[in-house]
C-alpha cells in the first residue's frame, strides 16, 4: 500500500501567508469604502445645512417689510439686520432679524413676532448688540441659530446700476420709530435694487471655497432709458 501524501509545511505557510494578505486587501478594501461613504455623507450633510442658510436668507430678505419710520435694512459692517413680515403668519406683525459671523460661525437670530414701535425699537437694538456675543449658544439658545462656519463673510447693495459697499451711502430713511409699525413708508424706495451675500468657507470643513448668492428685490423694476 501507498503512503498518503499531505501538505508540507512550507505549502501550509505559504498558503497561510496567501489567505493573510487577501484577508488584508479585503479588510483595506471595505475600510476605504466606509470612510469614502462617511465623507460623502458629512460632505452631503454640510451642503444641505449651507442650503438651507440661504434659503432663509432670500426668505428673510424676499419678506422684507416697510414700515412707518422704520429702518427696513441696515448694515453696520458687522450685524445685517432686516424688518420682516413674521414668517407663518404676516398678520402676527413683524420680526427684526439679523446675520452675522460670530465665533467663526454664520449666525442668524430673531426676535418676537412684534406689533408694537416700542417692542420693535428694543428688538432692534438688541439685534445689534447681540452681534457682540454671536455664535455664543448658551448666551443666545433662544432666539439664535448657528448655519455654518465661515473664514470671512462680505455683503454689497445694488444702486444706481452697480454693486458698492453698502455703508458708502444710506440705505435707509429716518430712524424715528414713534409710530407704530402698521403703515407702509416711503423707506422702501431708499431700498436696493439687491444685496449680494459672498462667503468665505472654512478649510476645515467638507465644502470649501467662495459661495456667492444675489438678491434682487421682488419690488424693483428696472427703468429702461
Amino acid at each position: 500500500m501507498k503512503a498518503s501524501k499531505g501538505f508540507t509545511l512550507i505549502e501550509v505557510l505559504v498558503a497561510s501567508a496567501i489567505l493573510a494578505l487577501m484577508a488584508l486587501i479585503s479588510w483595506r478594501g471595505l475600510d476605504g469604502m466606509f470612510k469614502a461613504q462617511t465623507q460623502l455623507q458629512a460632505r452631503s450633510d454640510a451642503s444641505q445645512t449651507l442650503q438651507v442658510g440661504l434659503a432663509q436668507w432670500r426668505t428673510d430678505l424676499d419678506n422684507l417689510t416697510t414700515l412707518q419710520n422704520t429702518p427696513a435694512l441696515d448694515w453696520d459692517g458687522r450685524v445685517l439686520r432686516i424688518t420682516r413680515l413674521h414668517a407663518q403668519d404676516p398678520k402676527a406683525g413683524a420680526q427684526v432679524v439679523a446675520w452675522t459671523l460670530g465665533n467663526g460661525q454664520w449666525t442668524r437670530w430673531q426676535s418676537a413676532p412684534l406689533t408694537q414701535s416700542d417692542a420693535w425699537s428694543q428688538a432692534w437694538a438688541q439685534a445689534q448688540i447681540w452681534g457682540e456675543s454671536a455664535g455664543n449658544l448658551k448666551a443666545n439658545s433662544n432666539q439664535e441659530v448657528l448655519v455654518h462656519p465661515l473664514r470671512n463673510w462680505q455683503i454689497y447693495y445694488h444702486r444706481d446700476g452697480a454693486w458698492s459697499n453698502p455703508l458708502s451711502s444710506a440705505v435707509v430713511g429716518p430712524s424715528n420709530n414713534s409710530s407704530a409699525p402698521n403703515n407702509p413708508s416711503s423707506n422702501a424706495l431708499n431700498l436696493p435694487e439687491g444685496v449680494r451675500l459672498v462667503l468665505d468657507l472654512t478649510d476645515d470643513v467638507q465644502i470649501q471655497g467662495k459661495v456667492t448668492l444675489d438678491w434682487v428685490r421682488p419690488t424693483f423694476t428696472a427703468v429702461k432709458q
